[in-house]
């Protein structure tokens, strides 16, 4: 496989930054009873975000490989958190519990794993679609909807969301919370990415695209399953934009 050298500097600086931010919110969960549910989420950012700003400092090409060992990397990273590992190394354990959700247990670790699965089973194809058809920049417009949008709804929806609705899970009957202000970090975030994208579109689709990418992304992320909103953001948004290219 042809991975550059830069391409493990960058990841051995991501992933040993990624393991210190756990370990510390793990810390901060166990010794000074932060709400996991915003550890977790600094987790989410720090996943989302940090690789960008390291490659402005770590720069290598990204092609099919990379993206194939970024997979293999997320999967074993995830792997050092079941429970004969974690049991066995305390840091470890530290670490998992700054994204073990108490309503989340036992299905933690499942979730976590069956998501990135889906989430990789959409993203690869549709990959695929928008670099063949010279469209691959408007994928980061579903990537910050997902990544900012549902990163920001569930600490917002905790500090501030008073108005609540209910979801299903996969694996279990139990019923989980979401709010309305958290599903409008959605639909802003969405708003604003493809603002931000505009040159990206004609005219018209950026019209059309305003009027229906963020409605059906918010849509998609409320009636998701629980822990489960990436795969249907990146299918619903995927979609919804190979629809509005056609426009022309």
């Amino acid at each position: 496989m042809n991975i550059p050298i830069e391409y493990w500097l960058h990841h051995a600086v991501f992933y040993a930054l990624l393991f210190l931010i756990h370990y510390l919110n793990g810390l901060l969960v166990i010794y000074r009873d932060l709400k996991v549910n915003y550890t977790r989420k600094i987790n989410h950012f720090a996943f989302f975000f940090l690789p960008v700003f390291l490659l402005s400092v770590i720069e290598y090409s990204y092609n099919a490989a990379t993206f194939l060992m970024d997979m293999v990397c997320v999967f074993i990273f995830l792997a050092c958190f079941i429970t004969p590992v974690r049991n066995r190394i305390k840091p470890l354990f530290i670490m998992f519990r700054s994204f073990d959700r108490p309503e989340d247990r036992p299905l933690t670790l499942t979730w976590l794993y069956t998501q990135f699965i889906a989430s990789y089973a959409v993203l690869i194809p549709l990959l695929m679609y928008f670099e063949s058809h010279d469209m691959l920049p408007l994928i980061m417009v579903i990537i910050i909807a997902n990544g900012v949008g549902d990163g920001l709804a569930e600490p917002i929806g905790i500090r501030y969301g008073k108005r609540k609705y209910t979801t299903y899970a996969l694996f279990t009957r139990k019923k989980y919370v979401r709010s309305y202000i958290g599903s409008a970090c959605v639909f802003l975030t969405t708003l604003i990415a493809i603002a931000a994208f505009q040159q990206h579109f004609t005219f018209a689709q950026f019209i059309v695209a305003l009027l229906t990418l963020p409605i059906l992304i918010t849509l998609a992320e409320a009636f998701s399953p629980h822990t489960w909103d990436s795969p249907l953001i990146y299918g619903v948004g995927g979609i919804t934009m190979i629809g509005i290219s056609f426009l022309g």
